[in-house]
């Protein structure tokens, strides 16, 4: 089982030898991690280099290949373009997922969110908490009535301060978008290998977003970024924080009703939202429970 995290932050060259990644540092001192050990690399630098042959086998082993900026923040993902034997089949069925079954699906998944949110509230002692539970109540199939958005406002006001807004060019948000598209490349990750699109979403359908479906299906884990960030000294963003956030996928939470660490309980929370698209049957999701 795929399990390690791999973070090069430093100048260095990667290369594949013998199913190892094979890693040499500035000072050429070498490092190998077998690839079959590896879920994510993490590039965090933009002074590393990497072989063709290396990214290639990193695709035949599903490992994600996340590449980050000149500052450190995830920029791009690589994705293969077939990642099971029955892909063209199962993108039709993926095209016929009645609308019907996709609003009743995004209504829980929305529920899920804002009941997280509010447990999170809670277990800090904060008041509002009682009014996330009335939205809960007030969503509705599609979230016709974006209790999402108000509960969002509410959420982040009493978590982060009432200046706070999510586009705001600062610390937190920096930290709270890092984290985020860490949940992101796994759900990315998860929903290729089983071999549907992430480009067609339950309820997001921006044309220029390549991962409609994974932002659908990340929103109960937002929180789980949520709760470190808020642990963490939020006002400072660098290496320190950025692989606390990363550690989130090596985590333990509950699904199914078994003890999963994050990486592999994404993989179950994802096929049954899938399970639950294609059987037209709501009560086949298994969302994750982690303390708060």
């Amino acid at each position: 089982m795929t399990w390690r995290i791999v973070v090069i932050s430093k100048r260095s060259k990667l290369y594949l030898k013998m199913g190892y990644l094979m890693v040499r540092d500035f000072e050429n001192k070498v490092n190998g991690i077998f690839l079959q050990d590896i879920s994510h690399l993490i590039i965090a630098t933009t002074e590393a280099s990497i072989t063709v042959s290396l990214m290639n086998e990193l695709q035949k082993n599903k490992i994600k290949l996340i590449i980050c900026d000149e500052k450190g923040n995830p920029a791009a993902e690589m994705l293969p373009y077939y990642n099971s034997y029955n892909t063209n089949e199962k993108i039709k069925a993926q095209i016929l997922w009645k609308n019907n079954t996709k609003a009743d699906i995004w209504q829980y998944i929305v529920k899920e969110k804002i009941r997280k949110q509010m447990l999170l509230l809670h277990a800090k002692n904060f008041e509002k908490a009682s009014l996330l539970a009335e939205y809960i109540k007030e969503v509705q199939p599609l979230d016709s009535t974006n209790r999402e958005s108000h509960a969002a406002k509410v959420y982040f006001n009493v978590l982060f301060g009432m200046d706070f807004s999510r586009n705001d060019d600062s610390n937190a948000n920096a930290c709270l978008n890092y984290g985020y598209s860490i949940i992101l490349s796994a759900v990315n990750r998860s929903i290729v290998a089983m071999g549907y699109l992430t480009q067609l979403g339950i309820f997001h359908d921006n044309m220029f977003n390549q991962f409609n479906l994974s932002c659908d299906l990340m929103e109960p884990w937002r929180i789980l970024v949520d709760k470190e960030v808020c642990d963490m000294n939020y006002h400072v963003f660098d290496k320190k924080q950025k692989m606390q956030l990363i550690n989130l996928l090596n985590k333990k939470v509950l699904i199914d009703g078994k003890t999963q660490y994050v990486n592999q309980a994404i993989n179950i929370y994802c096929q049954s939202i899938i399970d639950a698209l294609n059987e037209n049957d709501v009560s086949l999701i298994r969302f994750p429970e982690y303390e708060l």
